[in-house]
């Protein structure tokens, strides 16, 4: 049984990874053709339509009486709000190369706001499996050829995506621990 529990779990984390490379292509491409703005609208649009549709055929379970919600809606602030707009709007200032090395960075990003924030110190496996993979974007961006933009504003806001991801990964690991009534977490 435990067995067939990793196996799934590797198979969900793939598609999750093809998912996430897929959109980001689709991100590129779509802001070619149409606003930014535009494509932020229709993918909140369609998030939100799904999510209540599994809500109301109750595939999906939400209960949040009696929970302290703020550390969720901070949470939510940093992903999907200010990621998507900054990985949106700097995707369509920049080229595919640039914005991939700099998305690329948000293990790390992540792994030092986790030492600041959480006072976590990470494991050698951690650091060791982060720099395989940035060193493999690295590697697939110049064997690929990198062109530049130099679009300062795109750079800025993929950065700024990219501490907002970071920064909703910690917090959502700093709020598992608040939603819960009584409990002594908290975001704020």
């Amino acid at each position: 049984m435990k067995r067939n529990n990793t196996l799934s779990g590797c198979l969900c984390a793939l598609g999750c990874e093809v998912l996430y490379g897929m959109s980001y292509i689709f991100t590129k491409q779509a802001t070619q053709t149409s606003s930014a703005l535009s494509l932020l609208g229709w993918r909140f649009l369609i998030a939100f339509l799904l999510m209540n549709l599994l809500l109301v055929f109750r595939i999906v379970h939400i209960n949040i009486r009696g929970k302290h919600i703020a550390p969720l809606l901070t949470v939510a602030m940093f992903c999907p709000v200010l990621y998507f707009l900054g990985e949106t709007f700097g995707i369509s200032k920049t080229t595919a190369s640039e914005s991939g090395v700099i998305i690329a960075c948000i293990p790390v990003v992540t792994l030092f706001a986790s030492m600041i924030i959480l006072r976590r110190k990470p494991k050698r496996l951690q650091v060791i499996g982060i720099l395989i993979t940035l060193v493999g974007v690295l590697i697939t961006v110049v064997a690929v050829g990198m062109s530049s933009s130099f679009s300062v504003a795109g750079y800025i806001l993929l950065s700024a995506a990219v501490v907002s991801y970071a920064l909703y990964c910690v917090f959502v690991e700093k709020a598992g621990s608040a939603t819960s009534p009584g409990s002594a977490g908290s975001c704020d």
